[in-house]
């Protein structure tokens, strides 16, 4: 991110530091010895307990919702054990990241780093004069990254409040009182989920259009708030009366365990948040016990909901597990409330690509036209992902396709190539190289394989995996 938007306050979260990257370290930190480094707090940062929190709720939103449909698209057995597997990985490269950025801080003289930088940094510390001299575009393809992960977000949210909203209206009249039988309603036809969010771009669009990172945390504590509550009511209706799990396949088909690793790296990609959370806290020494300790619950509370999800509703499991909820007004409010919560979550998913794309616009035009520019770009850019949503109209399949393509780069593959790149040159384990190019190849692996199966699945769909996201069976 340009030095630009870090000078500003309303963009404190993303750094502390006035130094660009092609500054000396001496030019901007002139108070700040090597000898006296550390990863030195606020006194006005967070808790322990504040990051904590911010670490959880940073990785509970739709992705957490269409596990269910990851494990069965893996098999009840697969499932849980790949998502544990991918849950371990996962962190391991956010403490890489979190590694290679304490080492360039304190090499440096830094306070901090981002992700950018860190992938930077890296590059000019590697053996190949290549990469030394091409070392800008790291940054350049980390905010690709974060820009096509965070507007894929968006793209997702579109969807799922179309499907949720379109249910809950078509199921109106139908609706009950009784919240323990599973009963086949018959829905009223209403309009296709393609015009609902066309109903919806507007709201969001002037949504957006609140640029003070402050005044959006008003909307996160709202959506924070409504989606607790709804993630409480669907884990009570799951646990109840479990059917048998005898006819539940093991392990499923291997054509549908990419569109699973897709899903489940979309829910795990939490990685952009590790520095910036690390950065604001009161004591970062701390924050390596948050992490794990944080990500150890984040992984327990996705496999048991992908699990008893899936046991409780089998093959009829839709997209987002709230479209199985029953037709009872209680678990409509459910659907609504965690849709509500969705909704202002829009606007801080979107918050991030918008403020590495509005700049490039503002700063090519007179100074008196740079809130025309900055609105115009907003809406163009909502306007892009309420588009590629209704090309791409089913929810799982855009789940998976986001997570192959974008997230499985930032978490998966980047990271241990960084650290190679960071201390080959320092002298490296032979054991370490090995781990770290495994894991990136099949990060690479898992991002071609699950991008063609979701692709595939898009022009050339599986009727038996097609399921309407207003099916019948509630």
């Amino acid at each position: 991110m340009s030095t630009q938007r870090l000078r500003n306050e309303d963009y404190h979260d993303y750094s502390s530091t006035d130094v660009s990257p092609e500054e000396s370290p001496s030019e901007g930190l002139s108070n700040f010895s090597p000898g006296s480094y550390q990863r030195f707090g606020d006194s006005n940062g967070t808790t322990w307990f504040q990051t904590l929190i911010h670490l959880l709720k940073g990785n509970i939103g739709t992705g957490l919702l269409g596990l269910p449909l990851a494990v069965k698209n893996a098999g009840i057995l697969m499932g849980p054990l790949s998502l544990l597997v991918m849950g371990i990985v996962a962190v391991h490269c956010m403490g890489i990241l979190v590694k290679c950025a304490h080492h360039f801080c304190h090499r440096l003289n830094k306070p901090f780093v981002d992700y950018g930088d860190t992938v930077m940094y890296g590059l000019e510390s590697s053996p190949s004069s290549w990469l030394r001299n091409h070392a800008h575009w790291g940054r350049h393809m980390v905010d690709f990254f974060l820009i096509v992960t965070q507007l894929g977000f968006c793209c997702v949210y579109f969807v799922f409040l179309a499907d949720n909203f379109k249910q809950v209206i078509e199921a109106a009249n139908a609706t009950t009182n009784n919240c323990h039988n599973n009963e086949t309603v018959i829905l009223t036809p209403t309009m296709d989920s393609r015009l609902y969010m066309l109903t919806l771009l507007p709201f969001l669009v002037l949504l957006v259009f609140v640029r003070n990172l402050r005044a959006l945390s008003i909307f996160s504590l709202l959506a924070n708030v409504t989606m607790l509550v709804s993630l409480v009511m669907i884990y009570q209706f799951i646990v109840q009366r479990i059917p048998n799990p005898s006819r539940l396949p093991l392990v499923a088909p291997w054509n549908t365990y990419p569109l699973f690793f897709g899903t489940a790296i979309f829910a795990f990609e939490g990685i952009g948040m590790v520095l910036p959370l690390e950065n604001k806290m009161k004591d970062p020494r701390k924050f390596p016990h948050i992490l794990y300790g944080g990500m150890a619950i984040i992984t327990a509370l996705y496999i048991s909901l992908g699990c008893l999800g899936y046991l409780q509703f089998g093959a009829h499991i839709q997209g987002s597990i709230t479209l199985n909820l029953p037709n009872c007004w209680l678990y409509q409010s459910v659907k609504l409330l965690y849709s509500i919560g969705i909704f202002f979550t829009y606007a801080l998913q979107f918050y991030v690509p918008a403020e590495i794309i509005i700049p490039f616009f503002v700063s090519r035009v007179p100074e008196h036209c740079g809130l025309v520019v900055d609105l115009f770009v907003r809406t163009v850019l909502v306007c892009l992902t309420c588009v590629l949503a209704i090309l791409i109209p089913r929810l799982d399949l855009v789940i998976s396709l986001v997570g192959s393509v974008s997230s499985s780069a930032l978490a998966l593959i980047i990271p241990p190539l960084l650290e190679i790149t960071t201390y080959y040159s320092e002298g490296m384990s032979p054991l370490t190289i090995v781990k770290d190019a495994l894991i990136s190849i099949l990060g690479f692996m898992g991002f071609v394989v699950g991008t063609y199966q979701a692709i595939h699945e898009l022009i050339q769909p599986n009727d038996s995996i097609v399921i309407n996201s207003t099916s019948a069976f509630i």
